[in-house]
């Protein structure tokens, strides 16, 4: 097992906090075409990253998480999860070469951030920090996550970014938050994710070019941003006033936001993931049921 070396970290500034505009599409399921892909055998599968070869990154099981990869061609899954841990989730896949980042928790049920090069797994821990996820991947070796000093994760959570060839974390200061979190990062180095304000509120955001973009579904009671592509289209999730979940896109260069709802689960949808030809992945249903799907442009 490889280890990648850390060095100290530094902070990356933000230049602007801008409110993200509201064109909307008020339902623009009827685009896609949805597969639903589920583990073999299981109940519970969650899609969480997809690349330009339609290689895709999730996991299964609701009570013990166990990653994969899933190949759209042979339709074959290839089981991912870090030596020796009890669990792991595989979220972010890059295109070429491919790699893999995610978290795991081991034995002594901490969980840490790790890098997958083709076999090669390393922890990727932020300096003293007790819980680390790394939940998205470019093609550039840059990933992107969250560490919380809190043993189980559950507040004080900062965004960063990580270099993978220098070993070399960058924190993400967004304003007004209490919780942040980066989820996916392009080739641009443009990074999307969420936060949460003092109300416990999530709301989420777009940084380009040190320019923050927050980025709230309208009429929407929270969003998380979740993944984006190098076109400028960011995917994730919204909750309406009744508390329904709904996945969405929105479209940087025209400011367009759509609502995405698999058929068989309107009102539970999550899209997590999207490469650059615009198919989406996420995932359905009401824990302890939950099932994976793959939405293409028609």
């Amino acid at each position: 097992m490889k280890l990648k070396s850390i060095s100290l970290p530094v902070v990356l500034a933000l230049l602007a906090c801008l409110p993200a505009a509201a064109q909307t599409d008020s339902d623009s399921s009827s685009s896609y075409t949805f597969t639903t892909i589920n583990f073999t055998g299981d109940t519970f599968t969650q899609l969480l990253g997809i690349n330009n070869s339609n290689e895709i990154a999730g996991y299964h099981g609701v009570s013990v998480n166990q990653g994969f990869t899933y190949n759209t061609s042979t339709k074959a899954f290839t089981n991912e999860n870090y030596p020796k841990s009890v669990q792991t989730q595989v979220i972010g896949i890059s295109n070429s070469p491919v790699r893999t980042v995610g978290f795991y928790i081991d034995t002594a049920n901490k969980t840490h951030g790790f890098l997958d090069n083709n076999g090669t797994f390393s922890t990727v821990d932020f300096p003293q920090k007790a819980f680390n996820q790394l939940l998205g991947q470019n093609d550039n070796q840059q990933a992107v996550g969250y560490y919380s000093p809190k043993t189980d994760g559950s507040s004080q959570q900062q965004a960063f970014v990580y270099d993978e060839n220098g070993g070399v974390f960058e924190l993400i200061i967004v304003p007004n938050s209490i919780n942040t979190q980066a989820t996916g990062i392009n080739n641009s180095g443009n990074i999307c994710g969420f936060y949460q304000d003092s109300k416990n509120v999530n709301h989420g955001w777009l940084l380009v070019n040190g320019t923050l973009t927050v980025l709230n579904y309208p009429e929407s009671t929270g969003t998380q941003a979740l993944g984006l592509n190098n076109k400028g289209l960011v995917v994730g999730t919204y909750t309406d006033s009744a508390n329904n979940s709904h996945g969405f896109t929105y479209t940087t260069s025209t400011a367009k936001w759509a609502s995405i709802d698999d058929p068989s689960g309107v009102g539970t949808t999550i899209v997590n993931g999207v490469n650059d030809s615009g198919d989406l992945v996420g995932f359905y249903g009401t824990s302890p049921i939950n099932s994976g799907f793959m939405a293409t442009p028609n």
